[in-house]
């Protein structure tokens, strides 16, 4: 038995209860849910055999390892716990720069329609996952494990590639946000302009790293998931208050989108936006912690994620687009006009949030950092904070190098989305459940999973050729380092 197995065995809960409980007027989200519950069937666990003789039967049940050994802990938090930490992730900063980055190029229509969708395609996707959590009789507590035993060794190292890419990028896109809240209280104070974009994204970085030498792992953010909800409301009510004054107080708008060149590609981009909203592409990493049943505690986690922890998300979004129309900034604080010490504390609210969010989208690397150069024990001793240093240090250096020199939010969003959310959550999911129910799946059934793979996948081929072109566009209008 592994270093992880002690105290750390998990059961095999009963398959979903219905999920429809929450959206039950939802015509997209129930539709979707119902085939869910239409092919809810027991995976295949194998036998007593083939998981081994630490996996014992009793009361109907059966007990697991985990896939693989880890220094960090598993099966400790409850299932809102998890939740919070879905939530922070959902309500992070990134909600300031939708109403510019979907709305504006979608419209009233495409942007509202293209939210509620993605919210009902993610949440089925996420449910997908989530339920494949527990299969040949091992917890895969990684994505790439699980697509490494479903598929082999060759996909477990591209998963991995691919999530890795997407944990930099949102890591990048973090760094970005954290930085121009920075030099949004620099403005509000001085018009001297001696502190650049790219020295606040440096200041930004450096607390980031400061704060994960701090945090041995994901588990470890419990008293700061209460301090993220908070700082979320900050910014986010301050947001939305400024805007609805702004706009009772203002002309008409104009909510028209806008044309260029770029139009369709901008489109495009905007609906990798919509899937990067609201998807982590590590709810494996995350699943893991979650205490036994596993899967159905996810199930709860995952219902609060798309039930009240969007909510914040929809109001400061419509709001931002309802008061300053298509002129609307990337980042909404920008946009609003108040009292100085109330945009001010949106901005140190908005910065604070950004520091802990990240560190929940960078818990994979570190975990895959300290399990494989064996930083186990206490994890306060000398060694293991000296070792956060240097390697912690290191990695997110390179990430704020990255985030100074293209300082593009909203491009890195689309290709984000595009790169790896679209694959890790919708195509891969997809064909992962047709690999592991095979022949339990009716045509029709087999014919909808792949109507998901092959639409998912043409539309992250499209959203990374938008997502291209927009960065290369920006790269000729702004040069790095650019001070935005």
């Amino acid at each position: 038995m592994d270093r992880t197995s002690h105290g750390r065995k998990a059961t095999v809960s009963a398959r979903t209860s219905s999920l429809r409980c929450f959206f039950e007027g939802c015509e997209a989200t129930t539709a979707l849910m119902a085939r869910l519950e239409e092919e809810d069937e027991s995976l295949t666990m194998g036998s007593k055999a083939e998981v081994g003789e630490d996996e014992q039967w009793g009361r109907g049940k059966l007990t697991m390892q985990v896939s693989e050994e880890t220094v960090h802990q598993i099966s400790t938090d409850p299932w809102y716990q998890v939740g919070f930490v879905l939530t922070t992730g959902i309500n992070s900063s990134y909600v300031l720069g939708y109403s510019g980055s979907i709305m504006v190029p979608l419209g009233w229509i495409g942007g509202t329609i293209g939210l509620l969708l993605a919210a009902a395609f993610s949440l089925y996707a996420n449910s997908l996952v989530a339920h494949l959590h527990e299969v040949g009789g091992r917890r895969q507590i990684r994505y790439r494990d699980l697509a490494g035993y479903i598929y082999g060794r060759k996909m477990y190292y591209l998963t991995w590639a691919l999530q890795y890419v997407n944990l930099f990028m949102i890591n990048t896109g973090y760094i970005i946000l954290a930085g121009q809240a920075v030099k949004a209280i620099y403005v509000l104070y001085s018009d001297e302009g001696v502190l650049k974009l790219p020295y606040c994204i440096g200041i930004a970085g450096f607390v980031c790293a400061l704060f994960a030498f701090g945090i041995p792992h994901l588990s470890a953010l419990r008293l700061w998931l209460g301090f993220s909800t908070f700082f979320s409301l900050v910014y986010i009510v301050i947001g939305f208050l400024l805007s609805l004054r702004n706009g009772i107080n203002s002309p008409a708008r104009d909510y028209g989108i806008p044309t260029s060149n770029n139009g369709i590609f901008s489109t495009v981009g905007a609906i990798a936006s919509l899937v990067f909203a609201y998807n982590t592409g590590m709810l494996p990493e995350i699943q893991a912690t979650i205490r036994e049943p596993a899967v159905k505690n996810m199930d709860k986690a995952l219902w609060f994620q798309f039930t009240i922890g969007g909510l914040p998300l929809y109001a400061v979004t419509f709001m931002g687009y309802w008061a300053y129309g298509s002129s609307t900034s990337t980042y909404l604080l920008n946009s609003v006009q108040g009292p100085v010490w109330v945009k001010t504390a949106a901005n140190v609210a908005s910065f604070l949030q950004t520091v802990i969010a990240l560190h929940i989208f960078a818990s994979p690397m570190y975990e895959f950092l300290d399990t494989k150069f064996g930083r186990d024990g206490n994890p306060f001793a000398l060694q293991n904070i000296l070792f956060r240093v240097a390697v912690r240090g290191g990695y997110l250096t390179i990430n704020t190098l990255v985030s100074a020199l293209f300082p593009f939010l909203g491009d890195f969003m689309s290709l984000t989305g595009a790169l790896s959310t679209f694959p890790l959550t919708f195509v891969l999911a997809n064909h992962m459940y047709l690999k592991v129910k095979k022949n339990k799946l009716s045509d029709t059934q087999k014919a909808w999973h792949w109507l998901n793979v092959v639409g998912f996948g043409g539309l992250a081929l499209a959203a990374a050729i938008a997502a291209v072109r927009l960065i290369i566009t920006d790269s000729k209008t702004y040069h790095l380092f650019a001070d935005l």
